[in-house]
């Protein structure tokens, strides 16, 4: 039987995977602390005011599905608003494609039996039944393999052809943000099994159209807070202090904090910062960049929610009620791009797909680096299990070995994970990086 833990639980970085560790933990009764470097929480999933568009935006733009349990479950325990969350009744893609001009709308039925390839007016246009079939190849080379150990899409899959360039690459890259040729069978094969292979009812499109604070970080403060939690923000951890298999000082800018026998450590931090701070850890070392666009324009009546894009610059569109904003995955190519001409020229394809007037709005580009690790199997490999050789820490961030790839769905997995595993006691996590390391 697992003892009864007490003592103070110090909750390093309020990104989503830290507020969900947070939240996890309130939720059983321990007593949280959670710090945060920057002046608010939510990490690269918050909202913030652009002067330049006179908007409250997303530092990016996220698609979640209905298949996202784990943030769904989340978004229910923080008790966020009931519309936080909005897509339409049914699992529905429509699509544009700039070369040929041809529009068409993904539509897969709701249950596991995929009858609906057996329609025409639910695929992809020129496509056959059968091309369905091309993503059992992932799954069969995924199965019972090790984190980076089944190779990339790319040898077990055709990467070429219409349904491909159509539907798989764009799916495939927006979830794994690496070039999805390159990129580790075993995450996508964890992408298809939890959405498009358990049906359409998990495969229903959900967009925070007020905002990722609105819907996920308010509403987590908010619980937090309800349940005594502290938030401590400025304050940036510079260095741990171990002895004795366990970490026993909190080394901030400001000051110095010695932990107590009972008290433990979330480290929910990006991997180049735990890195720096664990000696030896292992983590990815090369990143994805993502390039987001905002546009300061009302949407077209009728604009769906999200729109996706194919044979441009342009990949995903979506029509907030305030904006149109444009998410390009893989996006390292742009990174030394004039951020006006990415304006331009994005705005140009916006223009085509909704009519709109070729003027450029106000807009604003927002290049993230380092999005994401990169999701090649090499990287795959190399990301760390929550438990440490540490009996009192433990790690959480969408970076850590959840079987998803960076996406919010795996940053929330990751809080929880990291929570059960020190509610689990120490004896239990010891055995658990004995077993990691055989």
């Amino acid at each position: 039987m697992t003892q009864m833990q007490t003592g103070t639980v110090h909750v390093v970085g309020a990104g989503l995977a830290g507020l969900s560790a947070a939240v996890s933990l309130a939720e059983r009764g321990r007593r949280v602390v959670v710090h945060e470097a920057a002046k608010q929480a939510g990490g690269r999933c918050r909202s913030y005011y652009d002067s330049t568009l006179g908007l409250t935006i997303d530092n990016g733009n996220h698609l979640l599905l209905s298949g996202n349990r784990s943030s769904l479950d989340f978004l229910k325990l923080v008790g966020a608003p009931a519309d936080a969350l909005t897509g339409p009744d049914e699992a529905e893609f429509p699509f544009a494609d700039l070369k040929t001009g041809e529009r068409w709308t993904l539509r897969p039925n709701a249950g596991r039996v995929p009858w609906w390839v057996l329609q025409a007016s639910r695929r992809v246009p020129g496509s056959r039944a059968m091309d369905y079939l091309a993503p059992l190849s992932i799954l069969r080379a995924a199965s019972g393999k090790a984190p980076g150990r089944a190779g990339t899409i790319g040898e077990r899959m055709e990467c070429s052809g219409p349904l491909y360039e159509r539907l798989w690459h764009p799916v495939l890259l927006a979830a794994l943000n690496t070039d999805p040729q390159e990129s580790d069978v075993g995450l996508a094969a964890t992408i298809l099994r939890e959405t498009l292979g358990a049906g359409g009812a998990a495969c229903r499109p959900l967009i925070a159209v007020g905002g990722l604070s609105v819907a996920f970080v308010d509403p987590a403060l908010s619980y937090l807070a309800r349940h005594g939690a502290e938030m401590r923000f400025g304050r940036r951890l510079r260095g741990l202090g171990a002895d004795a298999g366990r970490v026993d000082t909190l080394l901030f800018n400001d000051e110095s904090v010695t932990l107590g026998q009972d008290d433990s450590v979330v480290l929910a931090l990006p991997p180049w910062v735990a890195t720096d701070l664990i000696p030896g850890l292992s983590a990815p070392q090369s990143y994805r960049s993502i390039v987001n666009a905002h546009f300061a324009i009302l949407p077209p009546q009728g604009s769906p929610l999200l729109l996706g894009v194919v044979n441009g610059l342009t990949e995903w569109l979506f029509a907030y009620p305030d904006r149109l904003s444009v998410t390009i995955s893989g996006a390292d190519r742009l990174l030394d791009m004039p951020r006006e001409d990415l304006a331009k020229q994005i705005w140009a394809e916006i223009s085509t797909l909704t009519g709109l007037a070729p003027e450029l709005p106000s807009w604003q580009i927002v290049k993230e680096k380092r999005a994401t690790f990169a999701a090649t199997p090499e990287e795959a490999a190399r990301r760390a299990s929550a438990v440490t050789a540490h009996d009192n820490l433990v790690l959480a961030g969408d970076w850590t070995a959840t079987g998803l790839p960076s996406t919010i769905e795996g940053a929330i997995r990751s809080g929880t994970t990291a929570a059960q595993a020190l509610l689990k006691g120490a004896p239990a996590r010891r055995e658990a990086v004995t077993r990691g390391a055989a």
